[in-house]
């Protein structure tokens, strides 16, 4: 196809003529092969066309991943999880289970700056947003520049909380990954929760994983863990997907229709019980 053939069939497609999205994007692709698009802007353009067919479950932290404050935690305790989390905002959890609101961590200045006033996290809460797991990113992204929020709770069909996402993470759908300071910190970014379970950035290098686990899985021609276990399945799995693998039982956290982001690592035989949808 010539250019100008290209630009006709293009001009044709904004100007409401048949066609599809996906005709729309192989369009692009098509575009960035011939050096008329570059390879960034092809990825944020296929995102923003795309993000309206993920939902806030394709995309939240799972809630066994979520930092939280406790709602009856002390200051000096409240200060050192800011600290070592380096995030900004936190839900607060009331009973262990239930969100009572959230606190932002330059909220906290206030008190450290006046210690002689009594500290009660009510009065520096903020009030939690909750949507449903369906919600579709392109209305959560229009709703969070409306209300000026950047954090919402995300609830399952029996209300209890399955989760969070922030405006960071809709916005990441649509231009890759944003890396901060923090983040680098946490490049390999393997949690335990117990001496069973374990939560994996799908980026970990296969070599970090095996220095840490003192495992010896020969990948292949893949170099992070989340390409040796997709390989593994075969397919792309999709979130709540488990396989046996190695010695572990291996869970999908978190993932949505162009990879997978973070997994749950159970050695085999070794399950712990968890609440249904953690």
């Amino acid at each position: 196809m010539n250019y100008r053939a290209w630009t006709k069939r293009l001009a044709a497609l904004f100007a409401g003529r048949p066609g599809d999205r996906a005709a729309l994007i192989e369009l692009l692709r098509d575009a960035e092969r011939r050096h008329l698009l570059d390879r960034d802007a092809l990825a944020m353009t296929e995102g923003a066309l795309q993000v309206s067919e993920f939902q806030a479950r394709d995309i939240m932290i799972p809630r066994v991943q979520m930092t939280v404050i406790e709602h009856e935690a002390e200051p000096e305790a409240i200060l050192s999880v800011v600290v070592e989390s380096g995030h900004s905002r936190f839900p607060v959890m009331a009973g262990g289970e239930e969100v009572a609101g959230i606190l932002l961590a330059k909220d906290l200045l206030g008190y450290f700056a006046r210690p002689d006033e009594k500290f009660d996290i009510k009065d520096l809460m903020r009030p939690a947003v909750f949507i449903p797991e369906s919600k579709r990113l392109n209305v959560l992204l229009r709703e969070f520049r409306n209300s000026r929020n950047h954090m919402a709770v995300v609830i399952d069909e029996y209300s209890a909380v399955a989760g969070l996402v922030t405006i960071e993470d809709v916005i990441e759908e649509i231009i890759g990954e944003i890396a901060d300071e923090h983040d680098l910190e946490e490049e390999i970014h393997i949690s335990a929760h117990d001496k069973n379970r374990y939560t994996v950035r799908a980026l970990t290098p296969v070599a970090a994983f095996n220095k840490y686990f003192e495992a010896a899985i020969n990948a292949g021609e893949y170099d992070t863990i989340g390409g040796y276990v997709v390989n593994a399945f075969g397919h792309l799995p999709k979130r709540g997907e488990t396989i046996e693998l190695d010695g572990f039982r291996i869970k999908i956290l978190r993932a949505d229709k162009r990879r997978v982001k973070l997994l749950l690592f159970t050695r085999a035989g070794l399950e712990t019980t968890t609440r249904p949808g953690a």
